[in-house]
């Protein structure tokens, strides 16, 4: 394991973070401020409590979901399609640096700013609502699974795409829908049951149940089924990266 190719990989896109911090990080935290402002009080003067939790405080693992899911897809996709859209991607293919070696540096950054992200929104929300996480270890759990996998995600995004119009593509046509209508601002179980048979093929649905558990012990799936279809997600980024790798899709071209 080359550790100084992964850590100037890493601390060069940690760098870029910290360059574009307004960007990064404030801008996220702003709009998901914003959700709390504008749901809590259009919504959550209509909607007393769901399942028992007060509205404002039962919507907050669904924002951290929906930040996390979406920054870490922009931070891996935009932190790989770069290097090609400059020609400095076949340096680094050409260095003595292993592919693992490759995406453990940038996924690892893009995971760890989407971690970072999703405890300050946390700590934004306290300031609104009340916020008690019944089980920590597995509020923690769930966010690093969910950022990891996700970036892996924009990894794939990142490689796949041949301009800036399909590296945005794939997180606003697609994964941003299917966060918002996973279960973020509402219980699955309030559907009628034809939509909420229909709401359970969308993937997202069991991350943020299995995340909003771990603050409430409320839950529209089961915690295994949750943690099974994450690590399941995951498994298959990981194999899709392996063969990009393999085959040098749009990596070689």
């Amino acid at each position: 394991m080359n550790f100084r190719a992964v850590r100037a990989i890493y601390l060069f896109e940690m760098a870029r973070t910290w360059r574009t911090l307004l960007q990064s990080i404030v801008s996220p935290v702003v709009s998901t401020s914003l959700y709390f402002v504008v749901f809590g009080a259009a919504i959550g003067s209509r909607i007393a409590e769901v399942e028992g939790v007060s509205y404002g405080t039962f919507i907050v693992p669904g924002l951290v979901m929906l930040s996390v899911l979406t920054q870490s897809i922009a931070n891996a996709s935009f932190g790989i399609y770069f290097p090609k859209f400059v020609g400095t991607i076949y340096e680094l293919l050409s260095a003595p640096v292993s592919y693992f070696e490759i995406v453990l540096g940038y996924v690892g950054a893009a995971a760890t700013k989407s971690i970072i992200l999703g405890l300050i929104i946390l700590a934004t929300a306290a300031l609104f609502v009340p916020l008690h996480i019944m089980h920590p270890w597995w509020m923690l759990t769930f966010l690093v699974l969910t950022a990891v996998t996700f970036s892996l995600f924009g990894f794939i995004i990142g490689i796949w795409a041949d301009g800036f119009e399909k590296l945005q593509m794939i997180p606003m046509l697609v994964v941003t829908p299917l966060t918002f209508l996973g279960g973020s601002f509402y219980s699955v179980n309030m559907l009628p049951e034809g939509w909420r048979t229909i709401t359970l093929l969308n993937p997202v649905v069991y991350l943020i149940s299995g995340f909003r558990w771990s603050f409430y012990e409320i839950a529209d799936v089961s915690i295994g089924l949750s943690v099974g279809m994450t690590l399941g997600f995951l498994a298959v980024c990981m194999v899709a990266v392996w063969w990009i790798f393999k085959t040098g899709y749009r990596l070689k071209n």
